[in-house]
């Protein structure tokens, strides 16, 4: 089984910063793929970005790009997003995935294993 642990949500104000993390711990996988998401109240849950862990290449939403960046630290098993320039739309619920397969998918329904959740509150 694989644990995922969120932390670093919390209040910001509009072109603010956080750096959400995310440790992964149990057991051990190969070539997987860690998903960032988000999910604002009454929406569907929304691909925020993702990295190959082995490769380190990193995939990024439209509605990200250029101000969210996705980085890992093999040694501490741990993947983080920095996101700089929020903005109120930013606010959601992030979670942190894992697609055990390395598809590098957009879709939630690929993901295999998911954190429970870091609130991230934007104001404007």
């Amino acid at each position: 089984q694989v644990q995922l642990v969120e932390s670093g949500g919390g209040l910001v104000q509009a072109g603010g910063s956080l750096r959400l993390s995310c440790t992964i711990s149990g057991r051990t996988l190969r070539h997987y793929v860690m998903g960032w998401f988000r999910q604002a109240s009454g929406q569907a849950r929304e691909f925020v970005g993702s990295i190959n862990w082995s490769a380190g290449s990193a995939a990024y939403a439209d509605s990200v790009k250029g101000r969210f960046t996705i980085s890992r630290d093999n040694a501490k098993n741990t993947v983080y997003l920095q996101m700089n320039s929020l903005k109120a739309e930013d606010t959601a619920l992030y979670y942190c995935a894992v697609d055990k397969w390395g598809l590098q998918s957009t879709q939630p329904s690929v993901y295999d294993y998911w954190g429970q959740g870091t609130q991230v509150t934007v104001s404007s």
